[in-house]
């Protein structure tokens, strides 16, 4: 018997990229000039149109200088993460 793991909470990615953005009071252009990433591309997450890739994360884990870890934590809301228990 398969045991899949819980579906990842994806909306709550964008959710958390926009909580960051806002707080520290940055615009789109703002995040791009600090991320070298597309202000599109930073709207596309943000507005759920896009997950972006492992070095967009990268990135953007940069930029607001927290780990990686910390955007990808909001994926388990809603259920236990891994090695919690």
């Amino acid at each position: 018997m398969t045991i899949l793991p819980p579906d990842a909470n994806l909306d709550e990615l964008p959710r958390e990229l926009a909580r960051l953005r806002h707080e520290r009071g940055w615009s789109y252009d703002n995040l791009a000039e600090r991320t070298g990433l597309s202000r599109r591309t930073l709207i596309e997450i943000e507005q759920g149109r896009t997950v972006g890739t492992l070095a967009t994360w990268h990135a953007l884990s940069h930029a607001f200088d927290l780990p990686l870890d910390g955007f990808f934590a909001a994926l388990c809301e809603g259920h236990t993460p891994p090695g919690a228990t």
